[in-house]
Order: structure tokens, then sequence, then C-alpha cells
């Protein structure tokens, strides 16, 4: 069990490493990380701390929130995410979470929401392959049979069919750190991480063993 830190996603550019090599990276940029509740095994069940991100005017939280907030004597944040720990002592409510938890790190974990695509047909959704083009075809994109019709007389759960694609949560796992610059505090990440520009990102220490 690992903390990490939350980022907005700014795009995508290009640096050059040492070779002289164009290095396709996404910039992600990491605000201020603030511990907003402590959570013990005795109090509520399991480890884990709270965080929020984002500072927030109270017009746009709910009085649940700001009640929150004020308990504690924190500002108002628009974003909060937990992270399990094995140690909740080790962290106190206002303390901050800043770039020093990515020190030391090869490859990161990067979990975001992906880019939603609306309401897509199995080709573009499951890559399915398409029927003929010719002219007396009647079956370009069509999804085919999706079952039997006396056995079992139904519809399969689970069958691949067109519906709602994309805008889901994804972690992509091993991506390599390129540069952290904590004086402004921006990650640069190898490759592209999910989500659309503007949507907050969640970055760990890679839990898978680097290669």
């Amino acid at each position: 069990m690992t903390i990490g830190v939350i980022g907005k996603k700014l795009g995508m550019t290009q640096i050059f490493d040492n070779d002289g090599l164009a290095v396709p990276v996404t910039v992600i940029k990491v605000d201020t990380t603030v511990v907003t509740q402590v959570k013990t095994v005795d109090t509520d069940g399991y480890n884990a701390i709270q965080v929020g991100t984002i500072e927030a005017k109270e017009k746009h939280l709910t009085k649940a929130e700001i009640g929150h907030f004020k308990k504690n004597g924190l500002n108002n944040y628009r974003h909060l995410q937990e992270f399990r720990v094995d140690n909740p002592s080790d962290y106190k409510v206002g303390q901050e979470i800043d770039l020093s938890v990515l020190s030391d790190t090869e490859k990161v974990d990067v979990t975001g929401m992906s880019i939603g695509k609306g309401f897509q047909g199995t080709v573009k959704r499951w890559n399915f392959g398409r029927g003929p083009m010719a002219h007396g075809s009647k079956n370009h994109r069509e999804p085919g049979s999706i079952g039997a019709g006396t056995t079992p007389s139904r519809v399969i759960k689970g069958k691949r069919m067109a519906g709602n694609m994309g805008n889901e949560r994804v972690t992509i796992t091993k991506l390599k750190l390129v540069k952290i610059d904590s004086e402004n505090g921006l990650v640069l990440i190898k490759g592209s991480v999910p989500g659309c520009e503007g949507r907050l990102v969640t970055i760990i220490p890679s839990r898978k063993k680097w290669n």
C-alpha cells in the first residue's frame, strides 16, 4: 500500500533525452494536496488517509463537506480521495503531501477517467470485423448473431454489443517517470495517460515489478 499525488492533465509535448532523441511526454500539474482525515481500523474498519486538492468556494460544496472541513480547521477543497496506508499514525490532518513521494521512483501507475466516445457500434467499440462491402450485402457493420434461438433462447450476460464507449476509470501501469519539476509542480510521464486535458489523474509509484 502506498500513497501518491493528484494532478491535472495539461496535455502532451516532447522533450529530448541525453542521446538527442525526442521523447513524447504527458505534462501533469500537481496542486497542493492536504490530508483532510485519517482513518483507522478502530474507527472506520480500515487504514487510510483522505486527501483534498484544488481549493473551492463554499457555494460549490455541500453542507456536509463544509462541516467536514471546518471541523478540522481546513480550507475547502473540491476533490477528495483516499489512499490506503499501513501506518495511519504516520500522517496528521493538515499535513501536506508533495512530489517527494515520487522521489527515487522510476515507473508509476496512472489512474484517470478515459475520454468518452458516446454510443458506438461493435466495430469501433470491440474491434469486430465488418461484413462484405459488396452492393448486395446487408451486413456492412451489423453485429451479427447474438445467440441461438431455441437454446438458450436468450442473450448471454456479458455479450459484447453496441453501447457507451469510454468514460471509464482506467489505470495504466508501469509508465516511465521522465522528470519531476518540484519548483513548478509539474510531472512529466512518458507516453499518454487516461483522460482528456483538464481532467484529474492519480499518480502512485508502480506496484508491479519493474522490467
